[in-house]
């Protein structure tokens, strides 16, 4: 059984979670609700290092304000600091949606020296995100628009649904993707193609999110979840020294030239030198059993 609590209830009485997610029968803890409109759940048993962030803020498409943008950063903070954490799931509990980007009616109530300090933070958050050790898979059913496919771009993988909507409409606002878009999107899928969706705003659907390699997976409408979980599930089988130090040979190597990068990779190589992990998986494979990694 899954369940998750709600800050607002002053009971702490655990709820089903909402059928609509279509969520497995895997037993999850609570680590902590960061705030009403996101919930944290660490994943148990077999799932043990698996953790999965909820946004559910319903009645503006989970729209990115500030008590939304709070819980995001103490959320991201506490996994963080979270040893045990393996890999990272962003869902949304809303249906149909992921994020619908920025909370415009709250916006338009901000000054201007508010709406540059909010928009800094947002960006602040999703740079965080990014720089997390763990893999970050971002689970899209629905719209992910404006800042909801600039989080999505800060994960490390994006898994769709089939009906799922994408999108950075903010030049239509007279703005720009300020939270990431300008500098993620073109290194992920290229300047040109880039350049046409940013000044466009144009709407993308999974299935060519797919083809310019902007998403990893389209699956069935429905589905995101049920594929998301399958490969958290292949990420929290291997060593997880060797996952955070092949993200961060990734990650930083690609920002160097070839000599430094692969001195950075020789780097990570020597970290896991000395693991226990390492001899498990030497020993695991003598023996033909599957190894059982403890991050050591």
């Amino acid at each position: 059984m899954i369940v998750f609590a709600n800050q607002a209830l002053n009971d702490s009485k655990a709820l089903l979670l909402p059928s609509r997610l279509q969520f497995q029968s895997i037993r999850t803890l609570l680590l902590q609700s960061a705030s009403e409109s996101v919930q944290i759940h660490r994943h148990s048993d077999a799932d043990s290092g698996i953790i999965q962030i909820n946004m559910d803020r319903p009645e503006v498409k989970n729209a990115l304000g500030r008590d939304l943008l709070k819980g995001l950063q103490s959320s991201f903070e506490a996994i963080s600091a979270e040893s045990a954490a393996n890999v990272l799931m962003i869902c949304s509990s809303v249906s149909r949606v992921f994020c619908a980007g920025a909370d415009l009616k709250e916006r338009r109530t901000m000054s201007t020296s508010e709406a540059r300090a909010f928009v800094n933070s947002l960006r602040s958050t999703f740079s965080f995100l990014e720089a997390l050790q763990i893999p970050t898979i971002a689970v899209i059913e629905g719209a992910a628009l404006g800042g909801g496919l600039e989080m999505a771009l800060s994960c490390d993988l994006r898994i769709c649904g089939e009906d799922a909507k994408l999108a950075l409409p903010e030049t239509g606002l007279a703005i720009i993707p300020a939270a990431g878009g300008t500098q993620r999107l073109p290194r992920l899928i290229g300047k040109s193609i880039a350049k046409e969706l940013i000044y466009t705003g144009r709407k993308i659907s999974a299935r060519e999110a797919m083809s310019i390699g902007l998403i990893n997976h389209c699956v069935p409408a429905g589905e995101a979840y049920s594929k998301a979980l399958e490969v958290a599930r292949e990420i929290n089988q291997k060593g997880p020294v060797a996952i955070r130090m092949a993200k961060r040979a990734i990650n930083q190597g690609l920002d160097l030239d070839m000599a430094s990068a692969l001195a950075l990779e020789e780097d990570c190589y020597e970290q896991i030198l000395n693991t226990n992990d390492r001899l498990e998986g030497l020993a695991a494979f003598a023996e033909k059993r599957k190894p059982l990694y403890k991050g050591e």
